[in-house]
């Protein structure tokens, strides 16, 4: 047992998510109000890990999610594909009106001194539409699965998707995988249906089946009613007021053996300080500080997370992974969209102390 946890040396799967699958409209710098053009990334929180592990980090994955019948949905389903991820769907007809809808959000990139600006259209959304009971467990996970994952933007879209991520977590915990969740708390979504209060209702009951907890100080504290550190942080890259929250986490959630997160310094639009911690198994570490020129800065949290999970998954040491995780979700800030274009070695060379010097 490494770092906790009872991570399977094998299985038929190395990581399965369960979340929405998303397209982001992306008109670069230009605000949607002038834009004339838009690029299609198709996302989500769940399925970018999903996505960032098979593509980059070589390893055997899939995503659980929802599938409307329409051109929308061929156009996603085809970057799953793309990306080489193993897709199990429950299937929407589209009615050719109005939906069921695979998601939309808009972000543009901002620059500057203008910040990016993120809005939705979730309208009758499929993924919402998803309850317990609607996928066959016990096949999906036949042949074994090492790593199962899912996060609270999914956990937000309706009162059915935090109790299938409660069934997801049961059935991978009886198959013997390890669990994780990113926290993810986004206001706007949880405001409307519940707020708050309904959110950490849902969220605790998720987080007692979870071994490895993504998150941020506000992340714990709005998501899960973590009271915050007794000592403010000094800025956004001192770890102190992480750090400082560990044992209420794990006094509230004591099987909870991996907690991690990002630290981001934003100076401009496109100029950040980039830092991540973990705590695994009462240890704590932290990755280097770099300063970067951020070109698309949507995904890097989820890129971390992939990282992160690599280096737990092929029994890294516990600072290698955390810089793994570090090193990816920094070069994926330097792409277009929310999943991966980086290249395993390139990762590795990041997190060992690369340079940008032209590789020939």
């Amino acid at each position: 047992m490494m770092y906790g946890l009872n991570i399977p040396k094998s299985g038929a799967l190395d990581f399965v998510s369960l979340g929405a699958l998303v397209h982001r409209l992306d008109p670069g710098v230009v605000p949607f109000r002038k834009a004339t053009t838009c690029a299609i990334h198709v996302s989500g929180g769940e399925f970018n890990c999903a996505a960032n592990l098979a593509d980059c980090f070589g390893l055997k994955t899939a995503i659980v999610s929802a599938m409307a019948d329409y051109p929308i949905g061929e156009l996603i389903a085809e970057r799953v594909r793309a990306m080489g991820v193993r897709p199990f769907y429950k299937h929407f007809a589209h009615n050719g009106v109005n939906g069921p809808n695979m998601a939309t959000v808009f972000s543009d990139r901002g620059f500057g001194v203008r910040p990016p600006v993120v809005f939705y259209n979730r309208a009758n959304e499929a993924a919402a539409q998803l309850h317990p009971g609607d996928f066959d467990w016990e096949a999906i996970f036949t042949g074994g699965v090492r790593w199962f994952h899912s996060g609270g933007i999914f956990a937000s879209l309706s009162e059915s998707t935090g109790p299938l991520i409660s069934e997801g977590m049961k059935a991978a915990k009886a198959a013997g995988a390890v669990t994780s969740f990113d926290l993810n708390y986004r206001a706007k979504l949880w405001s409307l249906w519940g707020g708050e209060a309904q959110a950490q209702a849902i969220l605790e009951r998720i987080c007692e089946q979870v071994d490895v907890l993504v998150g941020n100080e506000e992340d714990l504290q709005l998501g899960l009613g973590i009271p915050g550190p007794a000592v403010a942080a000094a800025s956004k890259l001192d770890p102190s007021a992480f750090f400082g929250m560990i044992e209420k986490v794990t006094r509230k959630f004591p099987q909870i053996k991996v907690v991690a997160t990002t630290l981001r310094e934003v100076h401009s639009t496109n100029r950040h300080s980039w830092g991540a911690v973990a705590w695994i198994d009462g240890r704590t570490f932290a990755s280097p500080l770099s300063d970067l020129d951020v070109f698309d800065r949507v995904g890097g949290g989820d890129g971390f997370a992939s990282g992160l999970f690599y280096g737990l998954l092929t029994g890294a040491s516990e600072q290698e992974a955390v810089n793994l995780g570090w090193a990816h979700g920094a070069l994926l800030t330097t792409y277009p969209g929310d999943t991966t274009m980086a290249t395993l070695d390139q990762v590795r060379a990041f997190a060992q102390g690369g340079s940008a010097r032209i590789q020939r």
